[in-house]
């Protein structure tokens, strides 16, 4: 196998020639064709049949470039509008078709039977109409809260395996919360939901004993002026989600915050900050089965970001010290404590806590891993994972692959061929991510306490955290950083095996992070220098640079795909949005400008492109090589199944549209709604 061919760096956009062409030039929003105003009242019934009648030709409940042309007389992608006045108006085209369709069902969904459709949205740029519709829709569609207006819907979930009740469980820690929930069971006793009270100690055996019982993780609430309590609202990954993850998180808020939803984006750093306070860490997400399974750690990127957007007054610092608290004692307690830190180096890895199989994972998930053992055992396949379950078939090499696979969900990464070597062994790495993060998480703290608590803060226990000694850790870190994790042979930052004492080799678009965690305008506080930051980004592009944005992995990474060793999601050929937004941040960082705004183009494209041709189709993850959504790899790609209309995205794809938009240089936007795409505008080899 071999990589994608190589790319020069950033050789120039050829908006010249563009402009030559009449394909570019600067432009702000895109202009309808026809007065703006222009609206025609249809009959919304008759007309959504009919649409869907001539034009939705595989019976989807979309139009897109998959309907087949002209089967038994339909899809010939031209359909006539006709007017409660009898007027006809034409609509030309699978994108504007779509659009069309979308406009009607919203219509429908108002209660309206008549509707004026308008010109300007059923002909609007699939630029404009995707960050519209992100803004305007998908943000809303995607949150929740933990209260009575919504509990009964969001315990209604999938995941919940149970028959006759749904579980809701409450930290000791928190009686206001007990009780409230409490009350609710006992007035609607139709909600069929109980409420349980965790143990003071969360161990392994106690998490593997709620098989059948897992439920919801409660999360802040407030009173309101009615001396009643509402849940601090969230914002959950995709539509079938009904809980917050972790490092999803920081990335939504960055797109709450470009969409001026500052207040949702403030919720979202205290639900975490409640998390850390009564669960002990930021979970994978608020579900039982996470309970010893930490993210990322992103609570104080989140929390700086939000920050910025609050007045400078005494309130506001004392929201920033109660999260720079909590961020402290995860810090210390998680990721600096006996499970994830590596004594023999002195870095982090992940660990995610629990034993045994992740419940969950779709049953058949492990089968290739339960084989052989089910074979030796003498039992059928799913009498073997029942037995393992349940502790009466005991398997010392299943349960040590079981400890590796819960570090890589920790990890955020699940899954990929990364810490394959010798078997699935993340736990035995510690990774240029997590460390290069957690650098960050020292940085900020440092930074945040010298300038705003005058170079000391106090904690609850009378101790003060003081900014010169979480320099001195990030200062230790980033040199470990370089010892251990920077490869000088070949210019990459890359994992570091510390069972066998050596560096992987599996290029991963992790080697981009410490590009994002220093701070650029200190050079004391830089995790890479200037110079080594070129020599990464002349390194890493050819590897991982692809048509859609960058790839999570190189493709001689990964390695063949056969049907023994089937595709990972995080893997070649698979781009994800926090690769994306944490490479071009860095690159900014860097004044590697002109190679973020590509990589920026790329990835914008790629979601444009699915969007028009996919009937406004947001999913979760690209295949970066094809620019293309059709990624079913492991769990699908969630986003991409819906009927009429996307109502919500996908958290993190929507914050990198968002982001991304603002990022992109004005005289690149209008190839973007063009749909111009990037290798006409940038030179290769």
């Amino acid at each position: 196998m071999r990589d994608h061919p190589r790319r020069r760096p950033a050789r120039g956009f050829l908006i010249a020639a563009l402009l030559a062409a009449g394909v570019a030039g600067p432009r702000g929003r895109a202009e309808p064709p026809g007065p703006s105003t222009r609206g025609v009242a249809v009959d919304v019934p008759s007309t959504l049949d009919r649409l869907i009648c001539e034009e939705d030709t595989d019976g989807d409940t979309k139009i897109t470039v998959a309907d087949p042309r002209y089967r038994d007389g339909r899809g010939d992608r031209r359909f006539w509008l006709t007017s409660k006045a009898g007027t006809r108006h034409e609509v030309s085209g699978t994108y504007y078709l779509s659009n069309l369709l979308q406009e009607l069902k919203l219509a429908q969904d108002a209660g309206s039977r008549v509707a004026r459709i308008e010109a300007r949205k059923v002909f609007e740029s699939p630029v404009d109409r995707v960050s519209r519709s992100i803004h305007e829709r998908y943000w809303d569609g995607l949150t929740r809260r933990l209260d009575g207006s919504s509990l009964d819907q969001l315990l209604r979930d999938e995941k919940i395996s149970t028959r006759d009740s749904r579980y809701l469980y409450v930290p000791p820690t928190d009686p206001e919360a007990l009780a409230y929930y409490s009350e609710l069971a006992r007035r609607h006793p139709e909600w069929k939901f109980r409420v349980e009270r965790l143990p003071a100690r969360i161990t392994p055996e106690y998490v593997r004993g709620l098989e059948g019982k897992h439920g919801l993780l409660s999360l802040a609430l407030r009173r309101t002026p009615g001396d009643d309590y509402a849940g601090v609202p969230f914002v959950v990954p995709g539509g079938r989600f009904n809980e917050m993850y972790g490092w999803d998180s920081y990335f939504i808020v960055l797109g709450l915050l470009e969409d001026g939803r500052d207040e949702l984006a403030r919720g979202m750093v205290d639900n975490h900050v409640y998390q850390i306070t009564h669960y002990g860490k930021v979970l994978n997400a608020n579900r039982t089965y996470y309970l010893l399974r930490s993210q990322p750690p992103l609570l104080t990127s989140m929390a700086l970001a939000v920050y910025e957007r609050l007045p400078r007054d005494d309130a506001s610092r004392a929201w920033l010290a109660r999260v720079l608290l909590a961020a402290i004692r995860e810090y210390r307690e998680v990721w600096m404590g006996p499970d994830r830190l590596d004594t023999a180096t002195g870095l982090s890895h992940y660990a995610g806590g629990g034993s045994g199989v992740p419940p969950e994972v779709e049953q058949e998930h492990f089968d290739p891993i339960f084989q052989p053992h089910a074979v030796k055992q003498g039992l059928g396949m799913r009498e073997f994972e029942a037995a393992y379950k349940a502790g009466r078939v005991r398997v010392p090499k299943l349960d040590a692959f079981f400890v590796h696979d819960a570090a890589v969900r920790e990890s955020g990464h699940d899954t990929t061929y990364r810490w394959s070597a010798g078997g699935d062994r993340c736990a035995d790495f510690v990774t240029v991510d997590l460390n290069a993060l957690l650098y960050k998480v020292e940085l900020d703290i440092a930074r945040v306490i010298d300038g705003e608590f005058g170079g000391s803060l106090e904690r609850p226990d009378g101790i003060r955290e003081a900014s010169r000694d979480w320099h001195a850790r990030s200062d230790r870190r980033r040199d470990l950083i370089d010892k251990y994790l920077w490869d000088e042979r070949q210019g990459l930052y890359f994992d570091y095996d510390v069972v066998n004492g050596r560096r992987s080799e599996y290029v991963s678009a992790t080697t981009f992070y410490p590009l994002w965690a220093g701070h650029p305008d200190d050079p004391a506080r830089r995790l890479i220098t200037p110079e080594r930051a070129g020599r990464l980004v002349a390194s890493a592009l050819p590897l991982l640079e692809m048509p859609g944005g960058l790839a999570a992995s190189a493709e001689r990474s990964r390695g063949p795909i056969t049907p023994e060793r089937p595709q990972r999601q995080w893997d070649y050929p698979n781009g994800w949005a926090p690769h994306q937004m944490l490479a071009w941040s860095g690159l900014l960082n860097y004044g590697h400008d002109a190679t973020a705004h590509r990589l920026v183009y790329r990835w914008l494209y790629a979601i444009t492109r699915n969007a028009a041709d996919y009937h406004g189709t947001v999913p979760e993850k690209l295949n970066v090589v094809e620019r293309s959504h059709a990624v079913f790899a492991e769990y699908g790609n969630q986003g991409t199944e819906f009927a009429y209309i996307t109502r919500e995205g996908f958290g993190w794809m929507n914050a990198s549209y968002q982001v991304g938009l603002r990022l992109l240089p004005p005289e690149m936007r209008g190839p973007l709604e063009r749909l111009v795409p990037p290798e006409w505008l940038f030179e290769v080899d």
